[in-house]
């Protein structure tokens, strides 16, 4: 399909902000992709239009029964200027997931990635260029049929925003606090928690709120069948050094599938000295090992933040300290390693990488 390009004026562009400036999520660009849906049509009628409000009747779906996905990633700028996604494909399979699991049709993945890089060579300028910054991207696609009633929707638009982005947590790439959780749960096997859908955030935002209070940076979820197991923190997939044994909780339909777990996992694999273990894990077997010295390192791995090194855990009131309260050896090495090849520092040998 061809793609329609209708630009903002010249001089009607938004000033853009310092690499400096930048936080996290509070600042978009002038353009946004978007794409049409209607039963017995299909996808159509992709374009690059200026970013705008969206006209949305009372009775749209999206606002009555949350048929809603989005997606996470972000697009990287070389020393030499280039312009390079990474593993863009692996986000657009996974969206066609949470597609199937909300019951929305599934998007044709070579005229996404397409779409996205035609916004993206339109709004090239905004990508900056320090290390640690980059343009955040976000895919969604919300049921826009005007009507009620307990069904799937016969219509729908996918929209793509960017914004300029620094660090996820004010903290940066420093050791965070969490808090387990214990009262609230955010999801459940057979739910939809490993689907990137808007309700597993909205279902965690009390629990959040309530450890922002007492000064912790993100929750860490246990299942909510025995309140035993460790799932996910926040925003993030876990994992935990425990002596040479790198242990992540599998995925079993309540957390998400990271692409940069998938990542962690790989590089580790490939790296060898360490066991890797997808299984479940006790809050309990971490709290003891942290107690007797055998936790080494415990570590957060996201798109926002990439990998995130937790210093600190508390759990039923006992706080506990993970590598001395600093960075670990081996979350440094992934972090260093991912983002080198990210900002094109270093060789892509795994085919993660598609320039703009």
């Amino acid at each position: 399909m061809e793609i329609k390009t209708t630009t903002v004026p010249s001089d009607q562009l938004k000033p853009k902000p310092k690499d400096s400036e930048l936080a996290f999520g509070n600042i978009f660009t002038d353009h946004m992709f978007m794409l049409d849906y209607h039963a017995g049509q299909g996808w159509h009628d992709p374009r690059v239009v200026p970013y705008g409000p969206l006209v949305l009747d009372p009775a749209t779906a999206v606002l009555h029964y949350a048929q809603e996905i989005f997606e996470g990633l972000k697009c990287y700028r070389r020393t030499d200027g280039g312009l390079q996604l990474f593993r863009v494909r692996d986000n657009f399979r996974r969206m066609n997931e949470s597609a199937r699991r909300m019951c929305i049709p599934e998007l044709d993945i070579d005229l996404v990635v397409e779409g996205l890089k035609t916004l993206l060579r339109v709004e090239r300028d905004w990508v900056p260029g320090t290390q640690g910054t980059s343009l955040y991207i976000r895919p969604t696609i919300i049921a826009t049929e005007a009507f009620l009633g307990v069904r799937p929707a016969a219509q729908y638009l996918y929209y793509v925003i960017l914004g300029p982005v620094g660090a996820y947590y004010k903290e940066g790439f420093n050791p965070i606090k969490i808090l387990v959780e214990e009262k609230y749960v955010r999801a459940v096997r057979g739910g939809v928690g490993s689907t990137k859908t808007g309700g597993n955030y909205a279902a965690s935002l009390y629990a959040a709120e309530e450890a922002h209070k007492k000064g912790f940076t993100q929750v860490l979820w246990l299942d909510a069948i025995e309140r035993k197991y460790v799932e996910e923190v926040g925003t993030m997939n876990m994992l935990f050094l425990i002596d040479d044994e790198l242990v992540v909780p599998p995925l079993g339909g309540s957390i998400l599938p990271g692409i940069t777990r998938y990542t962690v996992l790989d590089l580790v694999r490939e790296w060898g000295g360490y066991r890797v273990s997808e299984r479940h894990i006790a809050i309990d077997e971490v709290m003891d090992a942290a107690r007797n010295g055998r936790l080494k390192e415990a570590f957060g791995a996201g798109t926002a933040a990439v990998i995130s090194p937790v210093g600190w855990i508390v759990y039923k009131g006992e706080e506990v300290e993970v590598a001395g309260g600093k960075t670990g050896p081996l979350a440094q090495k992934l972090y260093d390693e991912i983002t080198s090849i990210q900002y094109g520092t270093k060789p892509d040998v795994h085919g993660w990488i598609e320039t703009v």
